[in-house]
């Protein structure tokens, strides 16, 4: 059976369940719920919509740019909150096992990209030994483009200043704003083929959609596997 990502963002919110407070879940419940009910779907990337070239620095140095990722393939983005985010180091590393080894096959790339600024970001590509870049999104500038970004509710930024934690001072953003889990597949002419946005963050794409979509764009390269 194939490895499931839902299943794996399951485990960790039954361990939550089992370990934290109940108040301070219930903040986090009522954030994710929050999320979901007042999101602006109609405002989120989709298909069909056609991504101007962006420039994003690399963790390890150098810049990402669109016209570079679609150079020989199509580009798969996958929006992640913040290298310490728990529920993204299991997603991340369930990519890297599931979809890198995929889409390296079909000629693709792929990027895992944040707010986060690089020296604080750059900890999450050691940590998991990531073989594809990971890139910070500085200022939002790409989330807000594509309409995935949310912000702390008040409930949320209380519990954190309770902690003594600042979303901002931990991403280096200084705002309260992080993206939503998002996958993008954009092909070599610039359109968004697919996408998905999960305003609650423990339900993230699993690795199949995204390949078939990868595939679709990619008919030679499946034909020479």
């Amino acid at each position: 059976m194939a490895e499931s990502l839902r299943q794996l963002l399951a485990d960790l919110h039954a361990e939550r369940v089992a370990t934290w407070d109940p108040k301070v879940l219930q903040v986090n419940i009522d954030q994710r719920r929050t999320l979901e009910e007042t999101a602006d779907r109609a405002g989120f990337v989709k298909p069909g919509d056609t991504v101007p070239d962006f420039r994003l620095p690399e963790v390890d140095g150098g810049e990402i740019t669109l016209k570079g990722l679609t150079a020989k393939g199509p580009a798969v983005l996958v929006f992640f909150r913040f290298a310490g985010c728990p529920a993204c180091n299991i997603a991340i590393p369930y990519y890297a096992r599931n979809l890198w080894p995929g889409l390296k096959a079909l000629g693709a790339t792929l990027v895992a990209v944040s707010p986060q600024v690089p020296e604080r970001l750059v900890e999450i590509k050691r940590r998991h030994g990531l073989e594809f870049p990971v890139a910070s999104d500085l200022g939002n500038v790409l989330g807000r483009r594509f309409g995935v970004l949310y912000e702390f509710d008040e409930a949320s930024k209380a519990a954190a200043r309770a902690k003594g934690g600042f979303i901002g001072d931990t991403t280096g953003t200084g705002t309260w704003e992080l993206p939503m889990p998002t996958v993008v597949v954009i092909d070599r002419q610039g359109v968004v083929a697919f996408a998905d946005v999960s305003p609650d963050w423990l339900v993230r794409t699993e690795a199949e959609p995204i390949l078939d979509a990868v595939r679709a764009l990619a008919p030679a390269a499946i034909a020479a596997e």
